[in-house]
């Protein structure tokens, strides 16, 4: 792996990621029945694609060729294997991934790099707020990752406030690896039990799954509220099972760093074509130096702008800022354009919030309608329907409609038996998700 990349002239490290195109494209050419097949019907010579931009000439892979041709990605034999992950897909089937067991040396240079990035070493101890198991790649990752970096780590798993803080206690960790909106509820618990959780150990939290900052990556209501609760550095990352690469803030927090070794990004407009410099538009990665199921031109769904100017930590590669949404999951509600994030940030920032769920569903003439079952904490005195939609007139200019309901029944909701994350999002649109 080459991690000095990160630190060349713009013009260096493309020449550098179309050497590993080319590599990448010959691969799945030789062992991709999937790619080669997609070659033939579309008259692709990925001998004649030599730069980035050729790469228009490749048809898009989608989240649906992953689940009806699954075992065409795969490049190796089965006895090649060493570790099938999943994760969800629009049909409503699990992909599986298989990993060789040069992927899972991969995975963990890219964890390492992308925890170095915050600022942890040899010598911080992570504490993992997050699943290790159900076929879940991060948890894995993250294991890998931070025992490569020569840190230490332990294992506690999501939720269950009084374990985190036993454990913080005991195994005096600097840094957490958590989704985001946890946080509030493990001060909760701290404040509530005579915890002094400044003085605690942790320092840095690694925040997974969930925005924090603004586009001009200010701290979000939740990143605010956290700051404001507990005076730790908040870092952004984002991922997925499909690309296998993480972006990561530095700490100078402007937007997640792209790792060129690693992964070819580019955006794309709804016309399919690249977007203009400083536009949003949908993620495409094309991933670099995997075995096992590669993917060329993968349309993730995300929306995202890129930002190319060199950054204060002197890594010159490009950031990537907070995710705006999935397209699937655009909401045109009263003339105003929302995504979910924006509207989670909200909830996520209301002290009376226990849970909650967003539903969308098309009214009478075709419009999206947009449902929030809260489930709160205790009842306040005050009109809570009327308070909540006072909250996202003045954040997101539209109130949507509010039903109020027990938390165990939007936790029934949120905590699906088959769903390793909560189900925050529900479209009944009729559309892909």
């Amino acid at each position: 792996m080459a991690p000095d990349i990160e630190r060349q002239p713009a013009d260096v490290i493309k020449r550098f990621q179309e050497v590993k195109l080319r590599e990448a494209l010959r691969y799945v050419a030789a062992h991709s029945t999937f790619y080669r097949r997609l070659f033939r019907e579309h008259g692709v010579d990925p001998e004649r694609v030599h730069r980035i931009e050729d790469l228009t000439a490749i048809p898009f892979t989608e989240k649906s060729d992953l689940q009806l041709y699954n075992e065409e990605f795969v490049c190796v034999p089965r006895t090649r294997i060493i570790d099938y992950i999943t994760t969800s897909g629009t049909l409503g089937d699990p992909v599986t991934f298989a990993m060789t067991d040069a992927d899972l040396d991969r995975l963990a240079y890219n964890e390492q790099i992308s925890f170095a990035c915050t600022g942890a070493g040899p010598g911080s101890v992570f504490q993992l707020m997050t699943t290790i198991d159900k076929r879940f790649m991060a948890g894995l990752a993250y294991f890998l990752g931070i025992r490569r970096l020569g840190a230490g780590i332990v294992r506690v798993g999501n939720g269950i406030p009084e374990l985190q803080w036993d454990t913080i206690r005991r195994v005096q960790p600097d840094t957490i690896i958590v989704v985001p909106s946890f946080i509030p509820r493990i001060i909760d618990y701290a404040e509530a039990h005579g915890i002094d959780y400044r003085a605690s150990s942790v320092r840095r939290a690694v925040c997974i799954g969930e925005n924090l900052r603004e586009q001009d990556f200010s701290l979000n209501l939740l990143g605010e509220s956290i700051r404001r609760r507990w005076d730790i550095e908040l870092f952004s990352t984002y991922a997925s099972t499909e690309m296998a690469t993480t972006f990561t803030e530095c700490p100078c927090g402007c937007g997640g760093h792209h790792h060129p070794e690693l992964i070819i990004c580019e955006l794309i407009g709804d016309d399919g074509l690249p977007v203009a410099d400083d536009e949003a538009g949908e993620l495409v990665v094309t991933t670099l130096g995997v075995e096992g199921m590669p993917l060329v031109r993968f349309k993730t769904g995300d929306l995202a702008r890129f930002h190319r100017e060199p950054c204060r930590c002197g890594r010159t590669t490009m950031r990537i800022s907070p995710i705006i949404g999935r397209r699937n999951h655009m909401v045109k509600y009263k003339g105003t354009t929302l995504y979910p994030p924006a509207v989670f940030d909200v909830l996520d920032n209301t002290p009376y919030v226990e849970n909650y769920v967003m539903e969308v569903s098309a009214n009478e003439y075709g419009n999206d309608r947009i449902v929030i079952r809260v489930g709160l904490r205790e009842r306040p005195a005050f009109d809570v329907v009327k308070e909540l939609k006072d909250r996202f007139r003045a954040r997101i200019r539209v109130a949507p409609e509010i039903a109020v309901s027990s938390p165990e029944e939007v936790r029934r909701i949120n905590h699906p038996d088959i769903s390793r994350k909560p189900v925050k999002f529900i479209d009944k649109r009729n559309r892909p998700q």
